[in-house]
């Protein structure tokens, strides 16, 4: 049975109602929009310190100044690009190193749900087989089930 889309939104084979068997893990963690987050988090933070320094300085030059909020858009706007470069490097590399572990963590979180899957689906396969015996049965699956509660050193061959 071929189910196409419902609308020409949607291509024909649509990614949505295709079957696939193999499972494919995809890790959440994107390096390339932590970073750019990153860089419009360190650039919202320094227009907020340009702001406030514009704000202050604005207060403090005195009104018969002439192009007083000038100067004090100029200075806030100095403030705010040096706070920028000063914190924007540390920043990338803090969110590079915090991407990675957050992606080996992920690996390793699905790899393990993958590996119980696997092994459930063998005990349940050895269930359904007539020719093991009812202890073995038993005896798997009370293994497996330590080792899901974590009362297990190891799990032995389901």
């Amino acid at each position: 049975m071929n189910i196409s889309a419902v609308s020409n939104r949607c291509p024909k084979p649509c990614p949505n109602f295709t079957h696939n068997n193999e499972k494919h893990y995809e890790n959440p963690i994107n390096r390339n929009t932590e970073r750019g987050l990153t860089v419009l988090q360190s650039v919202g933070t320094s227009a907020l310190v340009g702001g406030t320094a514009f704000g202050i300085a604005s207060f403090l030059i005195p009104k018969t100044t002439k192009m007083r909020m000038g100067k004090a858009g100029i200075i806030g706007g100095v403030l705010g690009a040096v706070s920028l470069l000063l914190t924007l490097p540390a920043n990338l590399y803090n969110t590079k190193v915090r991407a990675f572990t957050r992606e080996k963590e992920m690996d390793v979180f699905s790899r393990d749900r993958e590996l119980k899957s696997n092994i459930l689906s063998e005990v349940d396969k050895e269930v359904q087989d007539e020719d093991v015996s009812l202890d073995k049965k038993i005896d798997h699956y009370a293994t497996v089930q330590m080792a899901n509660n974590g009362n297990a050193m190891m799990i032995k061959g389901a």
